[in-house]
């Protein structure tokens, strides 16, 4: 009898099976823990720093940088394994016909469907523990769905971006070893927190957290916000003493008789806005294409890895 021709399956009927497999790991091998972990780490990080935040301009950028984090977080451990620790079996059906392709988009496709539940996770868990969040909308009708897109598009994009360092890692080892060093590139050049040289400042684009923390301060209205340190520093200086007098408590003492502190600390507000955080959709949509930008950039090089897997001797 003649031999048959192998006729392999298409890319898309490929990605459906692949697809289905995904959501069956996340049944049965225990993948849906990253959801209620999701849930843990916003309720953390709301109570740490939630009853300031999207309320003074100090409590806005150290809060929106930890929502950042979460997402960011929530984003490497998503996918920082997928790939590598199965790398064998990948190799073995990419030789019998497995377009990496459909493969890759099985898995965009899986990972972003994980990246909005735990982006509804976050936001439930923020409404529960009362932190205040953005009322008005840049983007859409309803500021929530603008927030919810911008925690969307940095957890996807993190999730990408450890997506390929799974599709370089030569193991789970590996893969776990090399995402703390990529978060704290990512918290230290966020730059928003941190204070980093000018020089540095262009390697700020590279990172998911910037773009994250920029958009969120922008819808928060960062640069409407009073800010406090100035006052609570005075404050704390009322005994201090020069030449007999104590000018520090007669100026607080003033200000706090005439009820004028919400003025004081709107008018040291006005030394310290920053255009980078201004209300304006076109500054969202900046952040947003950025994100989009490297997310494409990270699928684009892990497509591009796993296309020559069968020469890895690995």
């Amino acid at each position: 009898m003649a031999d048959k021709k192998v006729k392999h399956s298409g890319r898309l009927p490929q990605m459906i099976i692949y697809l289905g497999k995904l959501f069956r790991m996340f049944i049965f091998q225990n993948d849906w823990k990253v959801l209620p972990m999701s849930a843990i780490i916003a309720g953390l990080v709301s109570f740490a720093v939630g009853s300031n935040l999207f309320k003074t301009m100090e409590g806005t950028v150290l809060g929106t940088f930890a929502m950042a984090c979460i997402c960011i977080w929530n984003g490497f451990f998503n996918s920082i394994q997928v790939i590598c620790r199965e790398r064998a079996i990948i190799k073995r059906e990419h030789r019998s016909g497995l377009h990496i392709s459909s493969y890759i988009l099985a898995h965009m496709i899986y990972q972003a469907v994980l990246c909005i539940a735990q982006v509804i996770i976050t936001i439930a868990v923020l409404n529960l523990t009362k932190v205040k969040l953005p009322t008005k909308p840049l983007i859409t009708p309803w500021a929530i769905v603008d927030l919810g897109l911008t925690l969307f598009f940095v957890t996807y994009c993190a999730d990408m971006l450890a997506l390929m360092v799974s599709a370089i890692s030569k193991t789970t080892t590996t893969a776990m070893t090399i995402m703390p060093f990529l978060l704290i590139f990512q918290l230290v050049f966020s730059g928003g927190f941190f204070s980093i040289p000018k020089s540095a400042e262009p390697i700020t684009n590279l990172t998911v957290a910037k773009w994250g923390l920029t958009a969120l301060c922008a819808q928060g209205d960062y640069n409407s916000l009073p800010m406090v340190s100035v006052w609570n520093s005075l404050y704390k200086m009322r005994g201090l003493e020069y030449q007999g007098m104590k000018p520090v408590e007669e100026i607080t003492d003033y200000i706090l008789e005439n009820n004028q502190r919400d003025e004081f600390m709107m008018k040291t507000a006005e030394y310290n806005r920053n255009p980078t955080y201004d209300f304006d959709p076109a500054i969202v949509m900046k952040c947003w294409g950025w994100l989009l930008l490297w997310t494409f950039v990270y699928v684009l090089i892990a497509t591009i890895l796993l296309e020559f897997i069968d020469r890895d001797r690995r």
